[in-house]
């Protein structure tokens, strides 16, 4: 919901970014839904509580459950004049440990969280172990097979560019085009890691973990290189390999040409092999 500000006592409103870190392991998301506990749940009743009134938020993109965000980017509009360590440390005093405020900055007015963004960056991290491992329950997505990185590579070149991603859309998505342009798609293995970082101007409900999918698919062996371009042109999800698990995906950028603002290093959070791939 766009926020609403009504004057009351004559002050002009200002616009206030935020950088919001989450794991979001025990989240329903992050938008405020009729069941389950949201990110913006927690947000907008810990923005209120340090506030006295109630604040609605505007955000860059919406993760799904179990989706984490390392700089989800977020406005709201307000006549509450407090410095941006105030509301950094203000909000986070009444958020659980697993969502916190990273940064607090005053924007311009005609700053938008969701439509002032160019591109979004989103990290899927794969854990590729014979066993799976306790400390990575949630954080990665796990695939006890051998992957093949170099036929993952290969195939996902074909996604580069403009195209129509229906084949890789959830059956629930509510975009009005399935057209995405993806900027960059890269593959890299580190060690028992394998990072997939995927960079669009937007993404479609489960794009990700829908491309990530058919990407596993051909890493297995079960599929050829050829598989995902053979995808990309049926423009069809029935035909689609199964929606990757949300566990290793990570919102980590969010692009704003003309703004100054603060970036977390995943370097904070002990994702540090997560740095080269920005």
């Amino acid at each position: 919901m766009e926020p609403r500000f009504s004057s009351e006592n004559g002050l002009a409103p200002q616009r206030i970014a935020l950088g919001i870190a989450y794991d979001g392991r025990s989240w329903q998301g992050w938008q405020k839904q009729t069941h389950g506990q949201t990110v913006q749940d927690a947000l907008e009743g810990a923005l209120g509580a340090f506030v006295g009134s109630t604040i609605n938020t505007v955000c860059a993109g919406r993760t799904d459950t179990g989706v984490h965000a390392l700089n989800q980017i977020v406005h709201l509009d307000t006549q509450v004049i407090r410095s941006p360590e105030s509301w950094v440390r203000g909000t986070n005093a009444h958020l659980p440990d697993s969502i916190s405020v990273q940064w607090a900055q005053r924007v311009p007015l005609e700053f938008h969280a969701r439509f002032s963004a160019i591109a979004r960056t989103y990290t899927y991290v794969i854990l590729n172990t014979r066993v799976r491992h306790p400390m990575w329950q949630g954080r990665a997505g796990w695939v006890f097979q051998p992957l093949n990185v170099a036929a993952m590579q290969q195939a996902s070149r074909c996604l580069l560019g403009e195209h129509d991603f229906s084949s890789f859309r959830s059956s629930q998505c509510q975009a009005k085009s399935p057209v995405r342009t993806l900027h960059k798609l890269e593959i890299t293995q580190q060690g028992s890691r394998i990072v997939v970082l995927i960079k669009a101007n937007a993404f479609l409900h489960h794009m990700v973990r829908n491309i990530l999918g058919a990407l596993v698919q051909v890493g297995q062996g079960r599929e050829t290189v050829d598989y995902v371009s053979t995808l990309l042109a049926a423009r069809d999800r029935t035909q689609g390999a199964p929606t990757f698990a949300p566990d290793g995906l990570y919102l980590t950028d969010v692009s704003y040409p003309g703004y100054e603002l603060p970036v977390v290093a995943p370097s904070v959070v002990g994702l540090d092999f997560l740095e080269s791939n920005r």
